[in-house]
């Protein structure tokens, strides 16, 4: 199984496994990404599924997926502007409560599967040690799949 680290997303944590590659011109290997919408998708539904927080890089994922400032986003969840820009630089922890509702909106916004209680995804916005890779299931790329933690 071929497993790729996808960074043009913006984020250093995405992992793509069941990739082919290729040989350019010059002999180089690449990868072809079809579909990135669905995996811009599928890594979306990674994030609000993951059981631990999200770090500044996706929150920003996750605001531009959904098309909005930070100043529209700051208004959905009752913050300033300014408060959305720490938590996207990561100078300041995301808020747990803020995260939740980012959570709820990005599964409305995006049209995520949405088979999780308000609980249960409250519950894993509490501040991490580590971000754990969101790990896509890249074999069938008309249907990019997050792999989801045991």
């Amino acid at each position: 199984m071929s497993i790729f680290r996808y960074t043009d997303s913006g984020l250093d944590n995405v992992i793509i496994e069941g990739v082919n590659f290729l040989k350019d011109d010059a002999g180089e290997e690449c990868v072809m990404i079809p579909n990135i919408n669905g995996l811009h998708k599928a890594i979306a539904h990674g994030i609000v599924n993951r059981r631990s927080s999200m770090n500044g890089s996706e929150l920003r994922f996750l605001r531009t997926e959904m098309g909005m400032t930070q100043s529209e986003l700051a208004d959905v969840l009752h913050r300033e502007a300014l408060a959305i820009s720490r938590w996207e630089r990561e100078e300041v922890e995301i808020d747990g409560n803020a995260e939740a509702v980012l959570r709820l909106l990005a599964i409305q916004k995006l049209g995520l599967p949405d088979d999780t209680d308000v609980k249960e995804i409250a519950g894993w916005c509490k501040p991490s040690a580590e971000t754990p890779p969101i790990v896509i299931d890249g074999s069938d790329p008309s249907n990019y799949r997050p792999k989801m933690a045991a």
